[in-house]
């Protein structure tokens, strides 16, 4: 008797399963996201079958006797950061990319680093020639650390129990699969099936697991959005390949902040950590240059001083263009409209560009002072000056609004030699004895007045 073959719809956005196909997934609202996928359920093999499986029971919470986790601290201190305070056993991290961003360089390079852990490195992309190919060029080796060319979970589990690693690396989850389901690798079951396989693992054996993820043409984590609820922490490396430097992003953690930030810089040996991205921010000017502002912003717990750079000349084609890269287009319209408004310059008729140096993306209201301060100077062609910095909110009225955590921002302008900071005149400071001049205005047109 031929074996009965069983069918599912699954929604490739959310991972909704249905017994037939949807125009409109009733979860996530997208339409024709439904594809069949072949499930067989006869034959079901599992691929983790923990030894030391215990029914659990309630517990009184003021009973719950509750430890300091013990981390596992790595070489990398700008993964440590991201992941706040080392890597937590029994903890599952998700690394996402761009194709060739470095994704299997930063975590090839963690496994060699590691000479007191053992670290498995399962690879479904490349060959051990390959992997041993970059570990040449990264001029890095260990003798604890083991490749494996596998995709199939179940294999994988064999030779966990018999190497019995400390941290497991997974190059990529998409290639990955299940005999559980028929489905090809990749696809929303197959994801779902692998993660959840791994995620029982960890946490059952305490091992720290990492998984590599593709993303798609929009910048997402391919793959159903389940996938990042079932991780305990996701990671976005992000940077342009026609650049060096490398940001490694926290979007999701639940052992730290979701708001830190670390910056690398490739090379021809791998991945180099910046411990101060202030200096690689920022640009080495002889002279003062008109259009050009520094502000100090923070990311996560780390301030940083990023260079603001705006163009605007005369609309040559009749329509003025609004050009913003690194910072939100809407934003940049809204600070313009407050410019026109309350305080009469007319840009209207003029394009503006504006643009993040160093490649990365700023969506902190702290750079709205600076912001401004860049598009009229290079409106007047007046130069700010070379050794000023601002940190402030503009408000729709045109007033200069406080910005959190504003006494590290000083400190961070201090420390790279810059005399004068301009701030709103409502942040309120503990500490008086600042080596930097502090400017504190409550008006756009108080600034106005100092530069302009």
């Amino acid at each position: 008797m031929a074996k009965k073959v069983q069918s599912a719809f699954f929604c490739q956005n959310c991972g909704t399963q249905s017994p037939k196909w949807l125009g409109k997934c009733p979860q996530c609202n997208e339409w024709n996201t439904y594809v069949e996928e072949v499930i067989n359920r006869e034959e079901k093999t599992k691929s983790w079958t923990g030894k030391n499986s215990k029914t659990n029971t309630p517990s009184l919470i003021s009973e719950i006797d509750f430890t300091n986790e013990k981390r596992i601290d790595t070489p990398d201190k700008e993964l440590n950061r991201v992941l706040g305070g080392g890597i937590v056993p029994g903890s599952i991290v998700l690394l996402g990319g761009d194709p060739g961003i470095g994704k299997s360089t930063l975590l090839l390079q963690l496994a060699l680093q590691m000479k007191t852990k053992k670290v498995l490195y399962v690879t479904g992309e490349e060959s051990e020639k390959q992997i041993k190919m970059r570990a040449n060029r990264i001029s890095q080796t260990s003798e604890n650390c083991f490749i494996l060319c596998e995709t199939s979970t179940q294999n994988i589990f064999q030779q966990i129990e018999k190497l019995q690693p400390n941290i497991l690396i997974a190059d990529s989850i998409q290639t990955l699969h299940t005999a559980m389901i028929d489905s090809t690798p990749g696809s929303v079951s197959q994801i779902r099936s692998c993660t959840g396989e791994l995620l029982k693992f960890a946490k059952e054996t305490g091992t720290a697991v990492f998984l590599i993820g593709h993303i798609t043409k929009d910048g997402s984590l391919a793959g159903p959005k389940i996938l990042e609820h079932m991780v305990d922490t996701v990671l976005q490396f992000e940077g342009d390949r026609n650049h060096v430097y490398r940001i490694l992003r926290t979007i999701k953690n639940r052992f730290g902040s979701a708001s830190e930030l670390g910056v690398y810089q490739m090379g021809q040996g791998g991945l180099r950590q910046v411990s101060n991205p202030s200096e690689i921010l920022i640009s080495q000017r002889d002279e003062p240059t008109s259009g050009v502002a520094i502000s100090a912003t923070m990311e996560g717990a780390r301030p940083l001083l990023i260079e603001i750079q705006s163009l605007v000349s005369s609309a040559v084609y009749g329509t003025p263009q609004r050009s913003a890269t690194g910072y939100d287009g809407k934003r940049l319209n809204m600070l313009l409209a407050v410019l026109e408004k309350r305080c009469g310059f007319r840009l209207g008729a003029k394009d503006v560009f504006l643009n993040i140096t160093g490649g990365i993306k700023i969506d902190d209201t702290a750079t709205d002072l600076a912001v401004i301060c860049s598009v009229l100077s290079s409106d007047k062609n007046v130069p700010l000056g070379m050794e000023v910095c601002f940190a402030a909110e503009i408000g729709l009225s045109g007033e200069l609004r406080a910005v959190t955590r504003i006494e590290e921002r000083i400190l961070e302008a201090e420390k790279l030699g810059y005399k004068q900071i301009v701030i709103s005149k409502h942040s309120k400071l503990s500490k008086k004895d600042f080596k930097i001049s502090i400017k504190q205005c409550g008006k756009i047109e108080e600034v106005f007045r100092l530069f302009f």
